[in-house]
């Protein structure tokens, strides 16, 4: 020891200096290793959840896209066994989008008519709008040739019922006060049409100038009829005669 501390005498005390110097440095060093370990193990731990999530996600993205290339493949097979496929399938997108529109399924704007039908000011009970007048209208205006017909915003199909209820009309599922609005879609003729009608004629004559109902009619270069809200399933049905 005695050798040892004469040895360090003899130095110079730059390279005392030094020597110390790299020994605190060695120390540091050691000390940022040790503690660098943990916090690489803590960072991989954290990483490895998302790294699988990544790989998973990728490998459905994979998935899909191979499915997709199936897919078109079998498409592709289709329409070489068929080349007029295509139109086949644009026709019968077509008939699906005309019988979505003859079962009211889908809205419709255009020219039309609106009539107003409102009870009379004689107090006379057959001055009082009933559903057999609204009803007689809608049938009037679909043999005018008419696309769409809606009473106060509820579109009237094949399987509508017009019923008196009390003082108000049941259409549809909906109980509607008068005043009553019948907004129909057709033909820019469609209104001089339904003067030619003898039954809508006689309509006007009985209802309107001998039992007082108020009609009133206008023209309409833009219409709007609301698709039709209810239940189109039918649980029994057969064809008419003659069908």
């Amino acid at each position: 020891m005695t050798f040892v501390l004469s040895r360090i005498r003899r130095l110079p005390s730059v390279q005392v200096t030094l020597a110390i110097a790299l020994l605190v440095l060695g120390f540091l060093v050691a000390a940022q290793i040790a503690a660098e370990g943990p916090r690489v193990r803590y960072t991989t731990q954290e990483r490895s959840p998302l790294i699988e999530t990544a790989l998973s996600l990728q490998s459905q993205q994979e998935s899909l896209k191979a499915a997709i290339v199936e897919v078109r493949g079998h498409i592709a097979e289709l329409e070489a066994l068929d080349p007029n496929a295509a139109d086949s399938l644009r026709r019968l997108y077509a008939d699906l989008e005309q019988a979505r529109l003859t079962a009211g399924l889908i809205p419709v704007q255009g020219p039309g008519v609106a009539f107003r039908l409102e009870d009379g000011t004689s107090g006379s009970v057959d001055a009082l709008v009933s559903a057999r007048d609204v009803q007689t209208l809608i049938e009037e205006l679909w043999l005018a040739g008419a696309e769409g017909v809606g009473v106060n915003g509820e579109r009237i199909v094949g399987g509508t019922a017009v019923i008196d209820i009390g003082g108000s009309i049941l259409v549809n599922s909906a109980y509607l006060s008068g005043p009553y609005t019948v907004t129909a879609i057709g033909p820019p003729d469609l209104y001089e049409r339904l003067q030619q009608s003898v039954a809508f004629a006689q309509f006007v004559h009985g209802r309107i100038e001998a039992a007082g109902v108020q009609l009133s009619v206008a023209e309409l270069q833009q219409a709007d009829l609301p698709a039709f809200a209810g239940t189109v399933g039918l649980r029994y049905g057969q064809p008419g005669e003659g069908q």
